[in-house]
């Protein structure tokens, strides 16, 4: 059995308490075919009764229409302020048309005359109770509903007729790095959809509304992310699969997966199955490049001996050891090539040890301090104490080594180079961030690739060889970049004890 508050606003004393005996009296039901137990309490002014609905609350409201200090129908809006789920009947002795759908308008369940019958208030009392019972179970649905979306793993957007966001759940909130309340308003695909996504997910909410038809599609997904400082960095894209359907309504609800690790995982094992093959190519083709490289040097140094000793003038010489130089410079650099491949595709058992990754940066920070000096670069260190991980230190110094290289030709006309290491937890993050020419889209999607580069003399390796060396230490390596905002790598790799 539940119990029903009932709240009467009247000055009429008799009239009161024959009401509350009719009430108490009754046997009335919520709905559900379950009884109700009837507590009443009485009000004689209007601003005592909205001071026990502030107070107590009440399920159903019967006020006179002709009150001392105010009129029932005035009445209405502050009792329904002080209880939304309540419902309020006003009962009169001049009933009019207009006056009952004045009541009506202003938010009365009913309008009920006086001289009625017992019978007809408990009726309407009734309905109004069910109807109370139908709001406080949709509300009660409805805050069940709103905690699945703010707790599920998946990105849950509420969008209206001009797709502006009407629902923003914790984790769209967290992925987009913005309040959900911030969120509420904005145009959702100007705000976090790359550009080149926006039309197809236009006409798949178009498709949702107008046909009613649930619609999926995936797309980027604009994150924003901190700096090493701490401070908002540049956005980066995730993708997301969205399922778009709609609501009531013009609104449609689009409930998306974040699939990038997914998308990475997937791009990772095409690129380990193409390794592998390229490590069988590459072992069996290292003697015979290396004997023909090995020979061409040793060619080209007993050609500048000869060009030496020509009798020439000091022009025809100096040409002659200029072509001879080009020669030798080509042929490092393919024996650089050689051996990126090999490092890269030959399998090797790791050494693991404790390393002190603030070590292992100060050891590439003095290989490479004349060269920052000489192109204008100021190097950063920021090393937390406890960045300890367990691993290779060779291996290790040389992802460090890539990263600084990298960074410095991004910063053409010199900047600031920043690496940092922290521990959380059971987990190292370096982090390498400069302050160069960032990275397009379709770069960044590329950036691990073999052999892909966007320099002139740069064999496209150095990436590669950082991940897969991040692979073998069971960890990851992630790259956050625009372009003209700088580039930001993090490894993350176990921490050591």
């Amino acid at each position: 059995m539940t119990t029903a508050r009932i709240l009467i606003v009247d000055d009429n004393t008799e009239l009161v308490g024959v009401l509350h005996a009719v009430l108490l009296g009754a046997e009335l039901t919520d709905g559900h075919d379950g009884r109700v137990r009837i507590e009443v309490v009485t009000a004689s002014r209007g601003q005592e009764a909205v001071g026990i609905a502030h107070a107590y609350g009440f399920d159903v409201a019967i006020v006179d229409v002709k009150l001392p200090d105010t009129s029932g129908t005035e009445l209405i809006v502050p009792l329904l302020e002080a209880c939304p789920l309540g419902e309020v009947v006003l009962i009169t002795g001049f009933a009019t048309m207009d006056a009952a759908i004045g009541a009506l308008r202003s938010g009365a369940f009913a309008f009920v005359p006086k001289s009625f019958r017992p019978e007809e208030l408990l009726s309407t009392v009734e309905q109004a109770l069910t109807k109370v019972r139908l709001k406080q179970e949709r509300g009660e649905l409805e805050r069940r509903y709103r905690a699945v979306v703010e707790h599920t793993d998946v990105l849950v957007v509420g969008l209206d007729a001009g797709g502006r966001v009407e629902l923003f759940n914790r984790r769209a909130s967290a992925l987009a790095g913005i309040d959900a309340v911030d969120a509420i308003g904005r145009d959702f695909l100007a705000s976090w959809i790359p550009q080149e996504d926006q039309g197809k997910l236009r006409d798949s909410i178009a498709q949702a509304r107008v046909r009613g038809r649930a619609a999926e599609v995936e797309t980027g997904f604009v994150e924003v992310v901190q700096g090493v400082s701490g401070v908002s960095g540049p956005s980066v894209r995730r993708r997301v699969r969205w399922h778009v359907s709609r609501a009531e309504g013009a609104s449609v609800y689009g409930i998306g997966i974040d699939v990038t690790e997914r998308r990475a995982l997937e791009k990772r094992a095409a690129d380990a199955e193409a390794l592998s093959a390229m490590g069988g190519l590459a072992l069996s083709l290292a003697h015979e490049i290396r004997n023909p490289l090995n020979a061409a040097v040793l060619q080209l140094h007993l050609l500048g001996r000869q060009v030496a000793r020509l009798p020439v003038d000091d022009d025809t010489r100096a040409s002659l050891q200029a072509r001879a130089t080009i020669v030798g410079d080509e042929i490092r650099r393919l024996s650089r090539l050689l051996t990126e491949f090999l490092d890269l595709a030959r399998p090797r058992q790791l050494v693991s040890e404790l390393v002190h990754l603030g070590s292992l940066v100060d050891e590439v920070f003095g290989l490479e301090r004349d060269a920052a000096a000489g192109r204008g670069i100021a190097l950063e260190r920021r090393i937390e104490d406890g960045s300890v991980a367990m691993g290779d230190p060779a291996k290790l110094k040389q992802v460090i080594l890539n990263l600084v290289v990298n960074a410095f030709e991004a910063m053409k006309e010199g900047g600031t180079l920043t690496v940092g290491a922290s521990r959380d937890g059971e987990r190292v993050t370096l982090v390498v961030e400069d302050t160069g020419s960032g990275m397009e889209t379709e770069v960044l999607a590329q950036a691990f690739d073999p052999f892909f580069t966007t320099k002139e003399a740069g064999t496209g390796l150095g990436l590669s060889i950082v991940r897969k060396i991040i692979d073998q230490h069971d960890g990851e390596v992630w790259i956050r970049s625009r372009p003209g905002g700088g580039t930001r790598v993090s490894v993350g790799i176990p921490a050591g004890r």
